[in-house]
């Protein structure tokens, strides 16, 4: 079995944030976890080629990587593709779900990659390719990749998966016909009845769930407040200093308004796709409301302004990924005292 094995800098041992912006390398042979890979598959499995990116690199020059590296797979006539693990690095499974995806599609050739259910990529990619549920803990590398390599070897040998919980990979949102003995109704009526009793069940199909939030209470003195404007709008200075993805972002930045009254289109532009930019490129007011904001701020109906506002894009953005983005701007708000944000989207 001739394997390409994708890594990034970190688990590749090239370096840590500093090697972040590496452009995608090739190395002869097996390196770090695809050792490991090779002794489970045993004596006729060979990894051939390992591929490594830096991070950010791979998330900021995504589409010209991936067709890189699709070439040197299709070069070496690879019969699998393993990308990862890659626990809970964001830009790293994103990264590995954009080659396996691209790799099934353009060669068909088997993929596997594993990650946590918090990673991005795992909520991008998990309909197109098997991503092995990796958990959250690095330490736990020879079990994830036990995973990893039993599944591999399935779709090599084209043998038929088991269910998600039987070989360890997430739920893809398929609907698989089979035959049972009891109907649709029985089953429910089962389900119920368990349910009731506070028996152990499954549902044959998981609905999206969505934790509760409590409401803040409200605040007292507005006149004292300070206030931090954010969005989702994708408005960014030009030139995109942060490099924030139009679609699936995986970051978010902040930019300074403090000697600023009103925001001009001349000085931004849009990194968000999937609505009409074009009235907020001639008045970015129009999203980020900082020319209202300012005139309660002279009128002392507000306390302050924050001197920088937020802005990301949230366009087709997985769910866990946008999560993560909202815990880091938030703990910014708490860091800063900020008493009350206006959120603006599209």
């Amino acid at each position: 079995m001739r394997i390409v094995h994708y890594l990034n800098q970190f688990f590749a041992g090239v370096g840590g944030e500093e090697s972040a912006g590496m452009p995608l390398d090739s190395l002869k042979g097996a390196v770090g976890p695809g050792r490991l890979f090779e002794q489970l598959l045993g004596d006729d499995a060979k990894v051939l080629l390992t591929l490594v990116c830096g991070d950010n690199y791979a998330v900021e020059n995504q589409e010209e990587m991936v067709a890189a590296a699709v070439q040197r797979i299709r070069e070496v006539k690879a019969d699998l593709v393993i990308a990862g693990p890659c626990f809970q690095a964001g830009r790293y499974g994103m990264a590995a779900g954009a080659l396996c995806a691209a790799v099934q599609s353009q060669l068909s050739i088997p993929v596997v990659t594993a990650m946590s259910e918090e990673n991005p990529g795992t909520d991008l990619y998990r309909e197109m390719i098997y991503i092995v549920d990796s958990g959250t803990n690095a330490a736990k590398m020879r079990d994830v990749a036990v995973m990893m390599m039993n599944l591999a070897q399935k779709l090599v040998d084209k043998i038929p998966l088991g269910l998600p919980k039987e070989d360890g990979y997430f739920r893809r949102g398929f609907i698989r016909d089979r035959f049972v003995e009891q109907t649709a109704g029985q089953r429910l009526v089962d389900m119920v009845m368990a349910k009731v009793k506070g028996e152990p069940f499954e549902s044959e199909m998981v609905p999206t769930t969505f934790s509760p939030v409590r409401m803040p209470p409200g605040v007292k003195d507005l006149s004292q407040a300070k206030f931090l404007l954010i969005t989702d709008g994708g408005l960014v200075p030009k030139g995109n200093p942060d490099k924030i993805q139009g679609s699936a972002a995986t970051r978010w930045g902040s930019y300074n308004i403090e000697a600023c009254d009103n925001l001009k289109g001349e000085d931004y532009e849009i990194s968000h796709g999937g609505y009409d930019p074009q009235f907020v490129r001639q008045d970015p007011d129009r999203l980020v409301p900082l020319d209202v904001m300012r005139e309660l701020e002279r009128a002392g109906a507000i306390g302050e302004v924050y001197e920088e506002f937020l802005s990301t894009s949230g366009l087709a953005n997985p769910l866990s990924n946008t999560r993560r983005m909202g815990r880091e701007m938030a703990e910014k708000a708490k860091q800063l005292g900020i008493d009350a944000v206006i959120l603006t989207s599209t």
